[in-house]
């Protein structure tokens, strides 16, 4: 079964004469990263129910998923560096 997300964190290094080493990401890393994608779902998830029950926009659940989804992305952008 292959992982994507394992897949998009794994760093390539070159080494002398064109061999590549790929350098796989820890577990913790891992771990950390799905229990992000985890939460932004769930908060999604509030956020609509908020607005379905409610009627309103909660702006300190917004404001949650927004650094979550920011997390994520530096993540993955500073892995890859």
């Amino acid at each position: 079964m292959r992982n994507p997300i394992r897949e998009a964190l794994t760093k390539t290094i070159q080494i002398r004469r064109g061999r590549r080493v790929e350098v796989p990401p820890s577990q913790k890393l891992l771990y950390a990263v799905y229990f992000s994608l985890g939460m932004v779902g769930c908060l999604t998830a509030l956020e609509a129910v908020h607005l379905v029950v409610l009627g309103r926009w909660n702006p300190e659940v917004f404001t949650v998923i927004s650094g979550l989804v920011g997390n994520i992305t530096g993540i993955f952008l500073t892995q890859k560096a």
